[in-house]
């Protein structure tokens, strides 16, 4: 008797069912090297051919295993090219591959992880509630007795929680037209001249105007930096502000105690943030008021130690006074200054007056908030380790992708993202 077939013939939506279209050899690269087999084809009717035991063998039904995907972005972080990361997967793994395939397969999967971080679908695993300032109660962190008259009335208030909020642009180099095309016309002279019959060149996409291009990093995480989400986009302003938005919704930022944003001072940041409500209040980084502070002595003092105590004195107002008494004492010493030192000190002036609703270093500091946008500027450092070095330009998506396979792992969703099932990633 004949054995019932294990996979019968599939059927179209008329209810005809698909014609044998004999055995095809596939091959497919697992961790544990490559596999060949050989599997039925259906030709469906209005359809086209069909592998239905593709699905199963692998859910993505490519032609890398998942596995080895994962291994490739891995390796490929810490890697100079992708030639390099090709060389170390056969060094660690005995897997064959490609620097070409490499590029391909990680390109592929920065732009699934974009998808996910860009639309909120990946879940961070945290909250704004669970960004507590501290371990003790509310009352042990109230300092005056009108919040300790409240907690008194409501003992069972939930503990203050503090959400930090930072964007910044970094510059991505970039593949120009005028490069695309001088390589393209070497391939064709190396084609011509090997004699060879080649397949033709894909369609020539357009290069970038120019050899740079910002992209941005948005970043939000706690007091103790526990709990983190970073995202990278290529978008404009607008773009990055709706980005913003989403972040504030995945995390849940409306429900935080506190919200605040350090940024570098750039107008187009503040303007976003406002413009979409996203936090409660705006900090301008110490550190660049500081630099900038610094510009304008080395242009009025050199390197002589008197402009050193002065800008200490600066720092010092700054501080223990406030922005307007700091501004009050530049204003001050204007008239003993001329040339380059006047418009030193009148750039330096123009900075700080521009900014100085955003200049509260010495309430902050009171509450306990911190002042510098150190951590964003880490995580650009971070994201853009693998796409900067000598020699390296990219399409400026693909530099999107890559940036956001590192903001990946910089925000603990390494494993979750590779527990996603491959469909629902893509």
């Amino acid at each position: 008797m004949r054995r019932k077939p294990l996979f019968p013939p599939p059927k179209s939506t008329t209810g005809v069912r698909a014609r044998n279209k004999g055995r095809q050899l596939r091959s497919v690269l697992t961790e544990n090297g490559r596999v060949q087999f050989k599997r039925v084809r259906w030709a469906i009717e209005d359809q086209g051919c069909s592998v239905p035991i593709d699905a199963l063998l692998d859910e993505a039904e490519k032609s890398f295993t998942r596995g080895v995907r994962e291994m490739l972005c891995r390796l490929n972080q810490s890697s100079s090219s992708f030639a390099k990361t090709a060389e170390n997967m056969f060094r660690l793994a005995s897997i064959d591959i490609s620097g070409e395939s490499v590029r391909q397969i990680v390109e592929y999967e920065g732009r699934m992880i974009t998808n996910q971080l860009t639309s909120g679908r990946i879940d961070p695993g945290w909250s704004s509630a669970d960004c507590v300032i501290d371990d003790k109660p509310l009352s042990d962190l109230a300092v005056d007795a009108s919040e300790r008259a409240e907690q008194s009335e409501a003992p069972g208030k939930p503990r203050k929680t503090r959400v930090y909020i930072g964007c910044d642009g970094v510059k991505v180099p970039v593949v120009t037209d005028a490069e695309k095309r001088k390589r393209r016309a070497t391939i064709k002279f190396k084609r011509k001249r090997s004699g060879k019959k080649c397949r033709p060149l894909p369609k020539l996409r357009n290069g970038s105007d120019q050899q740079y291009k910002e992209a941005r990093i948005v970043v939000a995480y706690d007091e103790q930096q526990t709990h983190r989400l970073v995202i990278s986009t290529r978008g404009d302003c607008e773009v990055t502000g709706r980005l913003l938005q989403t972040l504030s919704t995945t995390i849940g930022l409306n429900q935080a105690t506190e919200s605040i944003a350090n940024i570098d001072g750039a107008p187009w940041i503040r303007n976003q943030l406002e413009f979409h409500h996203l936090v409660d209040e705006i900090n301008l980084d110490y550190y660049h008021l500081k630099d900038n502070a610094q510009k304008a002595r080395r242009e009025m003092y050199g390197d002589d130690e008197a402009g050193a105590k002065w800008l200490d004195s600066l720092m010092d107002v700054l501080m223990s006074r406030g922005i307007d008494s700091l501004l009050s004492e530049l204003v001050a010493q204007k008239g003993d200054c001329r040339g380059r030192k006047l418009e030193a000190l009148e750039h330096l002036i123009g900075y700080a007056a521009e900014r100085r609703a955003i200049i509260r270093y010495r309430e902050f500091r009171e509450r306990g908030i911190q002042i510098g946008s150190g951590p964003t500027e880490a995580q650009c450092k971070t994201t853009t380790q693998r796409i900067k070095g000598r020699g390296r330009r990219w399409d400026f998506a693909n530099a999107e992708y890559l940036m956001n396979i590192a903001a990946l792992d910089a925000s603990d969703l390494w494993e979750k993202y590779w527990e996603i099932p491959a469909k629902l990633a893509a």
